[in-house]
C-alpha cells in the first residue's frame, strides 16, 4: 500500500477512535487546528510526562517552568522574532495556492533522493549479500549524478538563504522546474518575506490598546527568567530549564494532519553552561536527545540527524532529528547552539544585567545556551505513526481478515488494560467491576462487556490497549483470569491477586526511563 494511503487511513483513524477531531468541526472546521479526544489527550500527557521526567527528574540540574503566553512586547523585538522571523512565501498564479519556497526546493531534493535510494534498494536485491552499498553510490553513474544535483542544489540554497536572496530562492525554483502540485505549471509569483507571528490588543479600551504578540515560541519566557530561577534555586552552571508550553505560528502552509499548526503544543529545555563549552555540550545532548526517541523501540533506521542549511541568526550549530514519517523524513526535534544571542539582548534592551556570577572562576558573565526543542504534536504524529499496524489473519476457513492496531509502548498507552466478562451473567460481571475499581488506583483501565469477545478485543487494539483481563467461568472457581496480550496475540492465566504486580511491571515508566 502506497504510504499517502496508509496516511490517510491513520488521519481517519484518529478520528473514529478518539485521538484527534478537526476543531470546531460542527462549523466546518478551522484551517489547522485540531482538538484532541478522550484517548489523545492521554496519549499526549504521557508523552509529556515521558518527557518531563527524562528531563526534570533524571537530571539534579534541570528545574521546570511554566512561563506566560502574553508577554511583554519589548522581548520578541529583543529576541528578533518582530524583524526576522519569517518563512520566503511564493504563490503560483493558476493554482492561487501558496506555499514556503524553502519547503518546495526542500521536497524536490526529497524527490532526487528517492530516485537515488530506489537504485540502491534495485541494486541490493540483484546482488543480494556481496552488495557494496557504500561503493555503489561512490561508482553508479545514475546515483553520482543525481547526488551531483542535489549538492549544487543545496550549495545554492544554502548561499541564498543565507543571504536572504528572495530572487535566488525563486531562481532555483525555475531553473529545477519545480512545479505546483496542484496545477502543474512554473507560473510563480516573487518570493517575498511573511512573518508568523499573531498579534492582537492588550487594554479595556481601543484607544488606549497595545499591541502584543501570541508566542511564537516558549523559549523566551526561559530566557527573561534565567536569573529569577538561578537564584531562587541557587543554581549552579551547567543547568538547565525545562518548560512545557502552547505556542502559535502563523504558517503559510499548515498541512500533513497535525505536523504543522497554527496553535501547537512545545517541550522546549535550555541548558546553560560556560562560553567555550558549548559546542561539546551541543555533541553531548544530540546523543542524550537521540537516544530518548530510539529508547521507544521504532527502529533505529527510522531516525537521523539533519544539520541546518542555513543557521539561525542567535545559532553557531544546530541539528534536526528526523523521524521516517509516511510521507517521509521530518524533523521532531531541534537541538540548537544558540550562543549567548538571547540573553545579551535581553540584557540591552531591558537595561537589566542578565550574567551568572561563578563563584569558581570569581566573575560574571553571560552564559552560552545549548537548546533542545521538541513539538508535543509531531511526536504524538510520530508515535501513532510508528505503532499504527494492519495485520492480515488467517481464518480456519482459509479467508483473511485484517486486524486494525496501534502497537504504542505500554507506558504511552492511553488506556492500559481493559476488563471484560466473558458473558454478563453468572456473576462474572460483578467480578470484573470488582477488578476495576481495585486497578483504577493505579492505571488506566477501561470495562468493556458489549459485543462478542472476538470485536472487543479488536476495538482494544485498535484504540491501542497493550493489555485485555478476561473473567471467564474458571474465575469462579480459581480465582484466575486469563491476559490477553495485543501484539502476540497469546494469552496468560494470572491469578487476580497477582494483576496490579504483573501489569506495573509492564507499563511502567521506570522501566523506560532506566534505559536512559
Amino acid at each position: 500500500m502506497a504510504q499517502e494511503d496508509v496516511f490517510k487511513k491513520l488521519v481517519a483513524h484518529c478520528k473514529e477512535y478518539g485521538y484527534v477531531f478537526p476543531s470546531s468541526e460542527i462549523y466546518d472546521g478551522l484551517s489547522a487546528v485540531y482538538d484532541y479526544g478522550q484517548y489523545g489527550v492521554e496519549l499526549k500527557n504521557n508523552i509529556k510526562k515521558y518527557w518531563w521526567d527524562s528531563m526534570v527528574l533524571l537530571n539534579e540540574n534541570i528545574v521546570g517552568l511554566d512561563s506566560a503566553i502574553f508577554m511583554h512586547p519589548t522581548i520578541w523585538k529583543a529576541s528578533g522574532h518582530v524583524d526576522a522571523f519569517n518563512d520566503p512565501l511564493i504563490d503560483n498564479k493558476d493554482s492561487k495556492k501558496r506555499y514556503r519556497a524553502d519547503v518546495l526546493i526542500e521536497e524536490h531534493i526529497a524527490k532526487i533522493e528517492e530516485k537515488i535510494n530506489k537504485e540502491v534498494d534495485k541494486a541490493r536485491e540483484r546482488f543480494g549479500a556481496a552488495f557494496d552499498e557504500a561503493k555503489f553510490r561512490e561508482t553508479n553513474p545514475r546515483v553520482t549524478a543525481n547526488q551531483t544535483r542535489i549538492d549544487e542544489i543545496n550549495r545554492r540554497f544554502s548561499e541564498a538563504l543565507n543571504a536572504t536572496n528572495l530572487v535566488e530562492i525563486k531562481q532555483i525554483i525555475i531553473d529545477n522546474e519545480i512545479v505546483c502540485p496542484i496545477s502543474g505549471t512554473r507560473n510563480w509569483t516573487d518570493v517575498r518575506q511573511f512573518n508568523l507571528m499573531f498579534s492582537t490588543e492588550m487594554g479595556s479600551t481601543s484607544e488606549g490598546a497595545s499591541k502584543i504578540y501570541l508566542r511564537p515560541e516558549t523559549a523566551q519566557g526561559i530566557f527573561v527568567n534565567f536569573l529569577n530561577v538561578q537564584k531562587t534555586g541557587r543554581m549552579k552552571l551547567p543547568f538547565g530549564i525545562a518548560q512545557i508550553g502552547k505556542a502559535f505560528r502563523n504558517e503559510i502552509v499548515a498541512r500533513q494532519f497535525i505536523f504543522r499548526m497554527r496553535e501547537f503544543e512545545q517541550m522546549e529545555m535550555q541548558f546553560f553552561v560556560q562560553p567555550g563549552t558549548e559546542l561539546d555540550w551541543f555533541k553531548k545532548w544530540k546523543e542524550t536527545r537521540m537516544n530518548w526517541h530510539q529508547a521507544l523501540g521504532f527502529g533505529s533506521e527510522n531516525y537521523r540527524f539533519h544539520d541546518h542549511v542555513k543557521l539561525a541568526h542567535y545559532a553557531n550549530a544546530a541539528t534536526d532529528i528526523e523521524f521516517k514519517f509516511p510521507f517521509g523524513f521530518k524533523e521532531v526535534e531541534g537541538i540548537h547552539s544558540r550562543t549567548d544571542y538571547d540573553l545579551k539582548q535581553h540584557q540591552e534592551y531591558s537595561g537589566k544585567k542578565m550574567q551568572y556570577f561563578d563563584p569558581e572562576k570569581g566573575e560574571s558573565y553571560i552564559p552560552f545556551v545549548i537548546e533542545t526543542s521538541i513539538g508535543v504534536d509531531r511526536m504524538f504524529l510520530q508515535v501513532i505513526s510508528a505503532a499504527y499496524f494492519e495485520d492480515i489473519i488467517k481464518k480456519e476457513d482459509g479467508s483473511t481478515d485484517t486486524r486494525i492496531v496501534l502497537r504504542l509502548p505500554a507506558f504511552l498507552a492511553p488506556v492500559k488494560l481493559a476488563v471484560m466478562p466473558l458473558v454478563k451473567k453468572d456473576g462474572l460481571p460483578e467480578i470484573a467491576e470488582k477488578i476495576v475499581q481495585n486497578l483504577k488506583f493505579d492505571f488506566n483501565c477501561q470495562y468493556d462487556d458489549k459485543d462478542s469477545i472476538g470485536r472487543r478485543y479488536r476495538r482494544q487494539d485498535a484504540i491501542g490497549t497493550p493489555y485485555c483481563i478476561t473473567i471467564d467461568h474458571q474465575t469462579i472457581d480459581d480465582n484466575t483470569v486469563t491476559i490477553r496480550y495485543r501484539d502476540s496475540m497469546e494469552q496468560e492465566r494470572v491469578s487476580i491477586d497477582k494483576l496490579t504486580a504483573i501489569i506495573k511491571e509492564k507499563v511502567s515508566l521506570q522501566t523506560l526511563l532506566k534505559q536512559l
